[in-house]
């Protein structure tokens, strides 16, 4: 079974990484790596990134009879935001959960585990998938 994992950080968060050291950011990017190429190495590792900052993104609008709407950082109203992902193949949510929990313990600063919130996700096997609305169902 397919799973997004997902974490985010409120704005405080991502205004706490400037004031992170070298070493406390290689200690959870070199964590990450680690975990990422066990996952990779036992065939559970689909794929993720971490995600550069609010900063550094755009929101995009459609809208009818016009240009598309484009603004330079998040929703006011946002109160996380998506700082990383990683698509997992699991044969339990039981793993998934394992996976998760190593995530939410990677370093932050001070080299304490981090705990950040990690969202799990079921991947939907597409349009024929009869999960995929299932709950929305009457």
């Amino acid at each position: 079974m397919k799973y997004m994992l997902l974490v985010s950080l409120n704005r405080e968060g991502w205004e706490d990484l400037a004031t992170w050291s070298p070493d406390e950011i290689k200690s959870m990017t070199g964590y990450m790596s680690d975990m990422m190429g066990e996952l990779t190495e036992s065939g559970e590792f689909v794929g993720g990134q971490g995600l550069a900052g609010p900063a550094r993104m755009k929101v995009v609008r459609a809208r009818l009879d016009a240009e598309p709407l484009v603004t330079d950082l998040p929703m006011a109203e946002a109160k996380e935001l998506l700082a990383g992902y990683m698509e997992i193949d699991v044969p339990s949510l039981d793993r998934a959960i394992e996976i998760a929990e190593r995530w939410s313990a990677a370093p932050g600063k001070g080299g304490l585990p981090s705990n950040s919130p990690i969202e799990i996700h079921p991947v939907a096997g597409g349009p024929e998938d009869p999960d995929l609305l299932s709950p929305y169902r009457k």
